[in-house]
């Protein structure tokens, strides 16, 4: 292979990061300096101006916390307080962005390759959650491009991980959970491994859920019930001595993955007092079992939206360093019902994946056909306040769909276009990604035609197309990072949500529904009697009255009663029938004589 045919197969942990590229037909995850293949996805700012990356960077974390950034990835993507994870640095103090620090990452894992393979690569695969919404996406291929990589792909980290472990097994047909616990986020997605063709069948996850949350918890829980903790609570500590105690918990939780019982020693950590204290893995796992519990329920959910249960499944993959913890693995097998499969490094699986892929878009590998899913339904709010799904959460990507609308109201002369992500019946009650304005001429309620298309490419990335077709008048939408309302860790909240007000959410769409289709009803009612006058039949206008009359009630109501409405309305519909007869032989009538005078 030539040196330019190299692409990259990059993992952008929370933690840790790896990179790799296909040689001589094997995906080989690439070394640093140092031998290692893992580089710590940290970044330190000094006051001098340096700026180091990896090991570097995290041996300056407990001297330095303020300017030590770690964990970016919690943040890349979104809005300023978005989410409840507060990092011990600020990053508009340091003069930089999330954005930039992954950069930094990222440049320095393209150094790292470009040294092991002796050529310069500016080409690359990312890995992402599963559940990273179209911002974090953007914004993580932003990064690449500030690290002055072309990024190929933006690869679910599931689906990386199905790979690593399925090369060998394309022609099999199966069914795989991948159950993907790292430092900080939480992914779980069901996959069909089909005669080539690896299709998500559905996804759920938290990218607030990682091994950064236990390290906190088990550092807390050292701290509280230390001699010194008694008097002072653990968020009342320096940042340098919340890292230190972070930082002893982290090494304590690795080593009992394997060990009974660790001693933490840390020496003169406050006011010149030393902390010891022996840890047992009993003592961890009271601590980390609501933790590790809160994975259950997404696993549940993805099965759910998948239509399979746990015995329909061929293999469970566990992925991501805190699935070493022999209770994260055992919460595994509870959940599935099978001994979960551990046969590759979970640190390695993800990034083995992307190397992986980036072989197969180079032609160094054979070509897998990956189908992702799309983790939340799309969608834009129409007249009422209502949500039009156009692309269904769970529909497999790329995807391409759309829908004409009109405008409701007469003399209109424009159209906002408001982008929604959500399960919510209800437009208020989602997200909104982005908003357009679609202007056209102005014209009867009914004559305008505005087309609006979704487009999700295969990294996940939402476009939004909106066509005036009278003026064949374009306007396309980019959702930008800024642009996006979503709060991830609310992401879990608004299925949850969806399920628990399904009721009073389609109660509220029928009434909605109902209330425009009477609105639009009573006044063209009101108007044909007049118009008609003493042509209706006695009996039938009292029966037209009648009807609008309960039509009228019903709307007034302080209980919106949405079957009855529905009811009044048909019931209306029913008694107008001759009406609308009487109407048309009218109208026949009188562009017979028009035509006659002519």
């Amino acid at each position: 292979m030539a040196s330019g045919d190299f692409i990259l197969g990059i993992d952008l942990g929370t933690t840790n990061s790896l990179v790799g590229v296909v040689d001589s037909g094997f995906p080989i995850l690439l070394a640093d300096a140092e031998g290692s293949r893992s580089t710590p996805s940290a970044v330190h700012y000094g006051r001098d101006g340096s700026v180091a990356v990896g090991s570097a960077a995290l041996r300056q974390r407990v001297l330095d916390p303020a300017r030590t950034v770690t964990s970016v990835k919690r943040l890349i993507g979104r809005r300023e307080g978005e989410g409840d994870w507060r990092p011990p640095y600020d990053l508009r103090v340091l003069g930089t962005t999330a954005v930039e620090v992954s950069a930094a990452i990222l440049k320095h894992l393209r150094t790292v390759a470009e040294m092991a393979m002796e050529t310069t690569i500016t080409r690359a695969v990312i890995t992402v959650p599963a559940f990273f919404n179209d911002a974090q996406r953007i914004a993580t291929k932003r990064a690449g491009e500030l690290a002055g990589l072309i990024v190929e792909r933006i690869l679910a980290e599931p689906t990386a991980a199905a790979l690593a472990y399925g090369l060998d097994k394309l022609g099999e047909r199966k069914k795989i959970a991948v159950f993907d616990l790292g430092g900080g986020t939480f992914d779980v997605s069901i996959l069909e491994m089909r005669d080539g063709v690896f299709q998500v069948l559905a996804t759920a996850g938290d990218t607030e859920l990682g091994g950064d949350d236990i390290d906190r918890l088990l550092a807390q829980h050292v701290w509280e019930t230390s001699a010194q903790g008694q008097s002072v609570w653990f968020e009342q500590l320096s940042a340098e001595v919340q890292v230190r105690l972070v930082t002893a918990a982290e090494a304590a939780k690795k080593k009992l993955s394997s060990e009974a019982t660790v001693r933490i020693e840390l020496p003169f950590l406050w006011q010149g007092q030393s902390l010891e204290r022996e840890i047992t893995r009993a003592d961890l796992d009271k601590i980390a079992g609501p933790w590790a519990e809160r994975t259950r329920q997404h696993c549940w959910r993805a099965m759910t939206d998948a239509k399979i249960k746990p015995e329909d499944l061929d293999e469970v993959l566990l992925v991501g360093g805190s699935t070493r913890m022999p209770l994260v693995r055992q919460v595994a097998q509870d959940i599935f019902g099978r001994e979960p499969n551990v046969s590759q490094s979970p640190d390695e699986a993800i990034a083995r994946g992307a190397v992986i892929h980036a072989g197969m878009l180079s032609g160094a590998l054979q070509q897998v056909i990956l189908l992702d899913v799309t983790p939340l339904s799309l969608g834009i709010e129409t007249f009422g306040g209502l949500m039009n799904v156009i692309i269904p959460r769970n529909t497999t990507i790329p995807s391409k769909a759309g829908e004409m609308f009109t405008n409701a109201v007469a003399n209109q002369e424009s159209m906002l276009v408001r982008v929604l992500q959500g399960e919510r019946e209800l437009a208020k009650d989602n997200w909104e990604l982005g908003r357009v304005e679609v202007p056209f001429p102005a014209g009867p309620r009914g004559s305008a035609r505005v087309g609006v298309q979704y487009s999700i490419d295969a990294n996940g990335i939402l476009q939004v197309l909106a066509r005036d077709t009278a003026m064949n008048h374009d306007v396309v939408l980019e959702i930008q990072n800024t642009a996006v309302d979503v709060d991830d860790a609310k992401v879990e909240a608004m299925i949850s949500e969806s399920v628990e007000h399904a009721f009073d959410d389609m109660n509220e769409r029928i009434w909605t529904e109902a209330r425009l289709k009477a609105e639009e009803l009573l006044p063209a009612v009101d108007q044909a009697l007049a118009q008609l006058g003493c042509e209706v039949d006695l009996a039938e206008a009292q029966r037209i009255q009648s009807s609008a009359a309960k039509v009228r009630l019903l709307l007034k109501a302080d209980v919106h009663d949405a079957r009855a409405l529905k009811q009044a309305n048909a019931e209306l519909d029913d008694a107008t029938q001759s009406l609308a007869v009487l109407l048309m032989d009218k109208a026949m009538e009188e562009a017979l004589a028009r035509k006659g005078l002519a």
